[in-house]
């Protein structure tokens, strides 16, 4: 069984996601990169859990 990659699982919930989150995200995930950030660094790993979180909350409001 292959394990996913962070940048794996946040593609996984692009189509979930709202689209000021998913602007918001890809703004944030831009900076970084272009700033010389990783995308195994833990800031990658912050941006997939605020869309888990983002995910949690529209399945608990239903």
């Amino acid at each position: 069984m292959a394990t996913t990659t962070v940048m794996q699982q946040i593609e996984e919930l692009i189509s979930e996601m709202p689209l000021p989150v998913l602007k918001d995200v890809q703004r944030r995930l831009t900076d970084w990169a272009s700033s010389g950030g990783k995308e195994d660094d833990p800031y990658v790993e912050q941006q997939l859990r605020y869309m888990k979180h983002v995910r949690h909350a529209q399945h608990a409001s239903k």
